[in-house]
């Protein structure tokens, strides 16, 4: 029971790698609220699952406006958060001379800016309340070096290392730690829609000869978020199988 006691705040928690990580945390002693566009369909289910420790709240992480009531709420459900993980993300890929305003800004606002927004208020109740705690921001392999067509994700997803870095430092002697994860190819709802082409050139570029599971960024995201990591702080771990070493 690595978070025996901890109570967490997981955005993008309804599939994949965030569905992944509460599942996760809820087995190593959480108490978990998720916080996604939409309560999952099987939230019934995995409340009962997780023994009444799972919880939920809803907003659009694409509108910023919705962020800090959304975030409150859940602060002043659970009485301030051990464990923050920054999972929600998006992609609306394309060549940039293609890439269209709207699509660049929705992408930066999700994976950006509302990950900035949920640790900022995150963070500053971990201070009030003189508790520590532990944040894990999701970034990507493609945030530290690139990817064709992924102008909008790529940026994004190096600018949450950069705030992962400037908050760690910040907040530090506060007793917080601030860390990122940058997963690599991951099988996901998000890569699941790639041509098939893609995904070939991709597996030949992983030394391990497959590909990440959504488990394996949860595994990481667990000993980030428990007393393991304890004297870990400002960094970008890689989860991508050895693709980039």
């Amino acid at each position: 029971m690595m978070l025996n006691g901890k109570k967490a705040l997981v955005t993008g928690a309804s599939r994949g790698i965030g569905k992944a990580i509460a599942d996760l945390f809820v087995a190593n002693g959480a108490e978990v609220w998720g916080l996604d566009l939409r309560e999952p369909a099987d939230l019934d289910e995995r409340v009962a699952a997780a023994g009444g420790r799972l919880h939920w709240a809803v907003a659009d992480l694409g509108r910023l406006s919705e962020i800090d009531g959304a975030v409150k709420g859940a602060l002043e459900q659970a009485g301030g958060f051990d464990v923050l993980v920054n999972n929600a993300g998006i992609t609306r890929d394309g060549l940039s001379f293609r890439m269209s305003l709207d699509d660049w800004q929705k992408v930066i606002d999700v994976n950006l800016s509302a990950a900035f927004f949920v640790a900022r208020t995150v963070a500053w109740d971990m201070i009030q309340k003189r508790r520590g705690g532990s944040i894990v921001n999701m970034a990507s392999v493609v945030g530290i070096h690139g990817n064709g067509g992924q102008a909008n994700y790529a940026a994004s997803k190096a600018g949450l290392v950069a705030v992962t870095k400037s908050l760690a430092q910040e907040v530090a002697a506060r007793g917080i730690r601030v860390n990122a994860i940058a997963p690599g190819f991951i099988d996901s709802d998000m890569t699941a829609v790639l041509p098939q082409d893609v995904k070939d050139k991709m597996l030949g570029a992983i030394p391990f000869r497959r590909f990440g599971q959504p488990a394996d960024v949860a595994n990481a995201a667990l000993f980030l978020a428990s007393d393991l990591s304890s004297y870990i702080t400002g960094q970008a771990l890689p989860v991508d199988g050895g693709m980039f070493m």
